[in-house]
């Protein structure tokens, strides 16, 4: 084939196969991918400067709104950080009833991948049976928070809301029926021969390249990356439960599917030791209005992988800094390496299989050339740096973290 069959052409920001507005441009020759540039931004929402202009208790309810899917998560990640600073050691019981609603809101958001990624290869059928599961847990969410999307649980110091005994009892008759549905999707997944052909050695990310370009949940596990912050920082009552961090060597999307279905059997296997085990008590502690002045840095095994949340504080009511490090930045790296030699059929599942949040990921920042009237694009390389210096005037330094931190993609 000549070089001039060589030709680039755009997907996004609007397209069928995207379900937010993002830019990818893609190099090809003939339907074979030579690369893919990868452009965020179009979903800026200005949430971190948002937060540093309100209060900390009016930014639980905007951080649940960083993501529909992983409001919980995100909350909690916030919530951690700050009660890291302020010293406050919540309740037993509210940690248990944290634990709860993040594995609740991870089975949702596994059985809404799974059905998002059978719709992406045409097999509509496991989208319509996944996604009538994916009401039960909703319906639950919905009964014991109140809401269905962002479910404000979660305060400062605690929780909002208790867990009655017929609450407790709905959640085990809701898991038992979610379980034997979710071995059938295992049956599927590992018998079903037009999914195994057309999933397996697609969007290839070895092991190497996993922790090279610091990739994190399922997607990094799915390359055989035993890492899982539930486990390795325990946060919440993870650190009272047992679970099996769950991986896969098939180093693709198909170990990507085989990775969420069977982390929903550890979901169950958790909410079932959580209703068990879970302890009487207040739930909550009182917290003081202005936070101390100090920094924070929390972890959070979101459904997408390590949500990040540093937090800086300045003795105020309102933090001075905030700044959220999503799953989908980190992963977003590996999409370009996935798709490099494949096919242009294969790009919606690889970047499905990520299960993007681009909402999530997008950031702004503006640097104004006084001295000039030219327009530059800033570099990845460019911007990095730019982010490192900037820190270090405001006396953050993130070469003080440890190495395993920095590796996870912060």
């Amino acid at each position: 084939m000549h070089d001039s069959h060589k030709f680039k052409i755009p997907m996004g920001p609007q397209h069928p196969a995207l379900k937010e507005p993002e830019s990818f441009s893609i190099a090809l020759k003939g339907e074979k991918i030579l690369g893919v540039e990868i452009r965020l931004g179009y979903n800026h929402r200005g949430i971190e400067k948002a937060c540093e202009e309100r209060s900390y208790i009016q930014d639980i309810y905007l951080i649940e709104r960083v993501c529909g899917i992983c409001s919980h998560s995100h909350s909690t990640c916030f919530i951690q950080a700050v009660e890291e600073i302020a010293c406050l050691q919540i309740p037993e019981r509210a940690k248990y009833i944290r634990t709860l609603i993040g594995e609740l809101e991870r089975i949702h958001s596994h059985l809404l991948w799974l059905g998002v990624a059978g719709h992406e290869i045409g097999f509509d059928t496991l989208l319509m049976y996944t996604w009538r599961d994916r009401e039960v847990v909703m319906d639950l969410l919905a009964e014991l928070t109140g809401n269905r999307v962002n479910y404000a649980i979660n305060t400062i110091g605690g929780v909002r809301r208790d867990v009655s005994e017929q609450q407790a009892l709905d959640v085990l008759k809701a898991v038992d029926i979610l379980e034997e549905r979710t071995k059938y999707y295992i049956g599927i997944a590992t018998t079903e021969t037009s999914i195994i052909k057309r999933l397996l050695g697609v969007g290839v990310l070895s092991h190497e390249d996993a922790l090279r370009l610091d990739a994190v949940g399922p997607t990094a596990r799915a390359s055989g990356v035993t890492r899982d912050v539930r486990r390795d920082d325990p946060y919440a009552a993870y650190g009272s439960l047992s679970f099996d961090v769950i991986t896969d060597n098939h180093n693709d999307v198909y170990g990507r599917t085989l990775v969420r279905v069977k982390e929903l059997l550890e979901s169950f296997k958790i909410i079932r030791q959580v209703i068990k085990d879970m302890p009487a008590g207040p739930l909550s502690v009182k917290a003081p209005r202005k936070i101390p002045a100090g920094e924070a840095l929390s972890r959070y095994e979101a459904p997408r992988g390590e949500d990040m949340h540093y937090i800086k504080s300045n003795g105020t009511e309102k933090p001075e800094r905030v700044k959220v490090r999503a799953p989908t930045l980190a992963n977003v790296q590996a999409v370009k390496h996935m798709l490099k030699d494949r096919y242009l059929a294969d790009m919606p599942i690889v970047i499905a299989a990520i299960d993007p949040c681009f909402s999530c990921t997008d950031r702004l920042i503006s640097v104004d050339y006084l001295d000039t009237n030219r327009k530059q694009i800033i570099k990845w390389q460019d911007l990095h740096a730019y982010s490192i210096a900037w820190h270090r005037r405001h006396g953050i330094d993130f070469t003080k973290l440890n190495k395993e931190t920095r590796g996870a993609g912060f």
